[in-house]
């Protein structure tokens, strides 16, 4: 099943930037890694905004919530989930 995803991400100025770093580093190995799976198909930012709208290729909605929820940066997320049917045009 395919997925749109926004996302939009709102880290609180009481992170430090150490840790941060350490986070982010973390999410770019996730996403990578999904991306390499097939499962991550596509990803593109939202101009200004930390923010991006991404293909998910999966199971069913049960994989996607768990690969959603095990971003390292989930906890600072607003997320909008929308499945894709196939157009036969």
């Amino acid at each position: 099943m395919e997925y749109l995803v926004h996302m939009e991400i709102n880290i609180p100025e009481s992170v430090s930037d150490e840790t941060l770093q350490e986070i982010v580093l973390k999410e770019r190995k996730y996403t990578q890694d999904l991306q390499k799976e097939g499962k991550w198909v596509h990803i593109w930012r939202v101009v200004g905004e930390y923010a991006n709208y991404s293909i998910f290729d999966v199971e069913n909605h049960d994989e996607l919530r768990q690969i959603l929820s095990n971003q390292p940066l989930y906890k600072w997320m607003k997320l909008k989930v929308t499945p894709l049917a196939y157009h036969p045009g």
